[in-house]
């Protein structure tokens, strides 16, 4: 066994570290960027995994939240020396989280999770598709398909795809975070909100069904958002033929497979059905693996 990313070594290879907060900032409605110090995590993390996070020298909460790789921060010298999160405030955590300045200290552990998995022959369109707080994976997922970028200790070799397109709904236009980021490396964005306030008036599925129909060539999806979001991306790629990977945002407590609070249904090569560990096993599972 030599993958580095086969569950067996996910909690062994993660790291736990007390690092200090460099920025915290409003991306949108209570969405923010939070910035803090860790060389080692971000040489090693790959797009799709996680961290888990708590507030340093504190009981309450007790539990840490995890929050996916938004993308490292290099060096001037090209040394990933700091990592991006962003997180939506809903819950305690994230309602202190917010109120945090440069210099407060947090309780960090990972890298966590197996992270996209690109499958061989590499699809020539990658078809991202998010809804809400579920975009943040994707960042660093797209500079590594357009070779922007490489991840991981050693580095992944990655092949490139001819086209990015980013399928991203929300409730409504201030609610839309980092879509520039997106735009400056060339992605293609289409947006959808709830109320029509920006892009399309109606759901993030509705323009994955429309970028389908324009992919002449071999397209691959990509998912993370609400479950029945998910659930209906899983659906229409079925019917499309088209190969698909959600990260699941099951709520976890530890993060490394001990407390099995964050177990999803997923069938098995017999047919039958067993619970794997999201922050384990996942989060990156096959769409059509899922027992929704």
């Amino acid at each position: 066994m030599s993958n580095p990313l086969h569950a067996a070594y996910y909690a062994d290879q993660a790291i736990q570290q007390t690092v200090e907060i460099i920025e915290n900032v409003r991306l949108a409605r209570d969405t923010y960027r939070l910035r803090f110090g860790s060389r080692e995590m971000a040489r090693r993390i790959v797009p799709g995994q996680f961290l888990m996070l708590r507030l340093a020298g504190a009981n309450d909460p007790l539990i840490g939240r995890p929050l996916a790789l938004y993308d490292p921060v290099i060096s001037r010298s090209g040394i990933p020396e700091a990592l991006d999160v962003v997180y939506l405030v809903k819950g305690k955590l994230t309602s202190r989280l917010c109120c945090m300045q440069p210099g407060q200290l947090l309780d960090v552990w990972g890298p966590l999770g197996n992270g996209f998995v690109h499958h061989s022959p590499p699809a020539t369109h990658l078809i991202m598709v998010a809804g809400g707080i579920g975009y943040t994976p994707f960042l660093a997922l797209a500079q590594e398909a357009l070779g922007a970028k490489q991840y991981g200790d050693p580095p992944r070799n990655v092949l490139r795809a001819a086209r990015v397109t980013f399928c991203y709904g929300a409730r409504s236009a201030d609610y839309l975070a980092g879509v520039e980021d997106f735009q400056r490396l060339g992605v293609d964005v289409r947006l959808a909100t709830d109320d029509g306030s920006r892009g399309h008036r109606g759901l993030a599925t509705d323009l994955l069904q429309r970028a389908l129909k324009e992919s002449s060539d071999g397209a691959r999806i990509v998912c993370c958002g609400p479950e029945p979001m998910m659930e209906a991306v899983a659906r229409i790629a079925q019917q499309a033929n088209v190969p698909c990977q959600v990260s699941l945002e099951t709520p976890m407590a530890c993060g490394v497979g001990i407390c099995f609070t964050c177990v999803a249904k997923v069938r098995q090569p017999d047919g039958s059905w067993d619970y794997k560990r999201t922050c384990v096993e996942g989060p990156v599972f096959d769409a059509d693996l899922i027992e929704w």
